[in-house]
């Protein structure tokens, strides 16, 4: 089986040769019940995501906006737990040993479950890094640290509001690449402004070699294909939520969000020219 580390670098490397940003789709895990959820995520790839985040439910998912919140809700009420999460990685795996999976979420599921014990299990279930929205750097040790010891990726936050001084601690230890959050407020919120994360970029280039992601607000193939002609990434998450919510039956809602997965990708194919 490929490595933790090896699946992002790897990835990046590959999007470097092609001269394009990553496609980085997200999903809430057993949003709206774990089969359907499954599907979804099974098809994400042969639909053209390049990396996978894979939300770990929770009930009071702050820094989401509505429509990830209703799909945290509707996968709770459908018996998502943690145990099921790592067993859809652990499926995936058995037909896809190639594109990145990112577990999203906040630290208080991960820690009921045991710091140690869960980075072991996700390690192994084929989990490649984590975001975890609800730790700052100053709090490394509690699972930035066990998880880079691990094998796992640690992908942190920035946001508009990270100035010179707090930079350099945010990038001290993230890895596999950087998410930045392109405007202020929740996910799912107005679309960023192409220039003024353009310039954001920059001034994040000028302290790292890491890649970045950018991500919230970013909806239509259009907006995809604007910030990815200068990030290395795109992220698109409530958009597909929504695409999955909006289906009459729950296989409706799983072709929605593979075709706006294409339509993505497409998108970014062409985006540089």
């Amino acid at each position: 089986m490929t490595t933790t580390h090896d699946r992002l670098n790897r990835r990046f490397q590959q999007l470097r040769e092609e001269d394009r940003a990553a496609l980085v789709t997200y999903i809430a895990a057993g949003d709206p019940d774990y089969t359907t959820s499954l599907a979804t995520l099974s098809g994400l790839a042969e639909a053209g995501a390049d990396i996978i985040e894979l939300g770990m439910p929770f009930t009071d998912p702050m820094a989401d906006g509505p429509s990830i919140q209703h799909a945290t809700r509707r996968a709770l009420d459908g018996g998502q737990t943690m145990e099921k999460t790592l067993d859809m990685v652990r499926e995936l795996r058995r037909q896809d040993d190639d594109t990145p999976v990112v577990l999203m979420g906040y630290y208080n599921p991960i820690y009921r479950r045991g710091v140690e014990r869960f980075l072991d299990e996700a390690r192994s279930a084929g989990v490649d890094g984590l975001i975890v929205v609800d730790l700052p750097p100053e709090h490394d040790d509690e699972l930035c640290l066990p998880a880079a010891a691990a094998g796992l990726d640690f992908i942190r936050l920035a946001t508009p509001t990270t100035d010179a001084r707090r930079l350099p601690g945010v990038l001290a230890n993230t890895s596999g690449f950087l998410y930045y959050v392109s405007s202020n407020g929740v996910t799912g919120g107005a679309a960023p402004t192409a220039e003024r994360v353009a310039t954001e970029v920059e001034r994040i280039r000028e302290h790292s070699e890491i890649p970045i992601a950018v991500g919230f607000g970013i909806r239509t193939p259009e907006q995809a294909a604007t910030i990815g002609r200068f990030a290395d990434g795109v992220v698109v998450g409530s958009a597909l939520i929504d695409a999955q919510a909006s289906g009459e039956t729950p296989e409706q809602g799983t072709a929605a969000v593979h075709k706006l997965t294409r339509e993505l990708a497409a998108a970014l194919r062409g985006a540089r020219g």
